[in-house]
């Protein structure tokens, strides 16, 4: 109806106005651009960083993905160019194509919707992705050799059907006690280096990194520019955006940030612009937007050379070889959820946890940091397990020790680490839809069938 109005309404203007009528886009001519993002960043990622194919990421990584555009991405053609090391996605005639483009150690960084340019030439990679380390576990890759028992074997392979979960799909699971890697199990395109999209695994990693960085008080205001005297966003501490408690509306509750994931917008241009809802400290609303924010407030309390060495001080020492940490086009941090990583260097991070942020016997962490990542303060979700700093709290009510933690991201990426038992086990996955793995039952059935 509304549409045979608009047509009458311009049939009565003058000619001369009717001329200068400028046709409208489509509709969901947006929500085909995140889409073309969607495809190009998850094909870039997946190629470059991990050795996949495209047709494994079709199969995988583009399985799962949101309801909105599970029926737009298949529609659209992806040009893949391995000398520039780019991807471009066609979404509109009138548009330029989405375009993500990668670069060694940093991966890819997706351009605005509407970006003419093409991305710099670079220099040829070497071919594949990068080789084994030749240093011992957990440093490197040598001398593991899992000998799990049968029982442990059953519980793993287990993790591979349908047994934690209808619907799941395991692409990788690695269990580790007293340090030793006990079992270790890929699906068929996956192994032990290569690398998938942590989701917000990286939100764990992003607490790990403001520890790191030791720029003051997280119990002080937040350092973020765009919030000026008088704005009472600036009593937001950079505690409570780790505890999820900022007080900040966001687009949706949890972990939609489809624009600064997809479309190309930055941190700096949407983060930061979200209205005070409640008072900091009084709400717990899960939220891509905290962790960005905490990360962007730290680059501004850090200065420019310490936030970009910022991963590699945490993923050089614990050789975490296979681990990218990518930002949007402004060089802000992705890390709520765009890390791309293995089974073998997340287990790496666990153990790290499990020692209180001490590597090869160098305290990295400041003391106590681990303790606060893993204590809840403030409010609580609703239901389920608590919450500390980005960190996921189990214990007796999930059938789980007291002091069990945990770092979990979507479509079944898992990192608990129970401390009692000296273990950690990461489970990597591609689960789609609705399909929920059941992270509490497998830790259990796992630690019951260890000594």
């Amino acid at each position: 109806m509304r549409t045979l109005l608009a047509a009458c309404l311009i049939l009565l203007l003058p000619a001369a106005a009717q001329a200068q009528v400028v046709p409208q886009p489509s509709p969901g001519a947006y929500q085909r651009a995140v889409a073309a993002g969607y495809k190009a960043a998850l094909y870039c990622s997946g190629i470059f960083n991990g050795g996949r194919t495209p047709a494994q990421i079709d199969a995988d990584e583009l399985a799962g993905i949101y309801p909105e555009y599970a029926g737009i991405v298949p529609t659209l053609s992806a040009q893949i160019d391995r000398e520039q090391h780019s991807v471009s996605v066609a979404f509109d005639s009138r548009m330029p194509p989405r375009r993500a483009a990668w670069t060694r150690g940093q991966g890819c960084v997706t351009q605005p919707i509407g970006s003419e340019a093409a991305p710099a030439r670079l220099p040829a990679p070497a071919a594949g992705i990068p080789d084994a380390d030749a240093r011992p576990w957990p440093q490197g890759d040598a001398g593991i050799a899992p000998r799990p028992s049968a029982r442990l074997a059953g519980t793993v392979g287990g993790a591979f059907g349908n047994t934690y979960g209808a619907g799941t799909k395991t692409v990788g699971l690695l269990v580790v006690k007293d340090g030793r890697v006990l079992a270790e199990q890929y699906g068929a395109g996956f192994g032990p280096f290569v690398s998938n999209r942590t989701w917000s695994v990286g939100k764990s990693i992003a607490g790990t990194l403001v520890g790191l960085a030791d720029a003051g008080a997280v119990g002080a205001p937040a350092t973020i520019a765009e919030w000026r005297v008088g704005d009472p966003r600036r009593r937001i501490t950079i505690d409570h955006l780790l505890r999820m408690a900022s007080g900040l509306h966001s687009d949706t509750a949890g972990n939609r940030t489809d624009a600064i994931y997809f479309g190309g917008t930055t941190v700096d241009e949407q983060a930061v612009a979200w209205p005070l809802e409640v008072s900091p400290g009084t709400r717990f609303r899960y939220a891509n937007n905290d962790i960005l924010l905490a990360m962007y407030a730290t680059r501004q309390a850090i200065g420019e050379e310490r936030y970009r060495a910022l991963p590699g001080s945490l993923f050089g020492p614990l050789g975490m070889a296979h681990t990218v940490a990518e930002t949007d086009w402004h060089g802000n941090y992705i890390l709520s959820s765009q890390v791309w990583s293995t089974a073998r260097d997340l287990a790496r991070l666990g153990l790290f946890w499990l020692q209180d942020g001490v590597w090869a016997g160098k305290r990295l962490l400041p003391k106590g940091w681990v303790r606060a990542m893993t204590t809840p303060s403030g409010p609580q979700p609703a239901s389920g397990p608590g919450y500390g700093a980005t960190m996921w709290l189990f214990g007796p009510e999930q059938g789980l020790p007291p002091g069990s933690f945990a770092a979990q991201g979507n479509r079944g990426q898992f990192i608990m680490v129970i401390p009692s038992r000296r273990l950690v086990i990461v489970r990597r996955g591609e689960d789609s839809g609705a399909a929920r793995f059941d992270i509490a039952r497998f830790t259990a059935d796992v630690a019951a069938a260890l000594p």
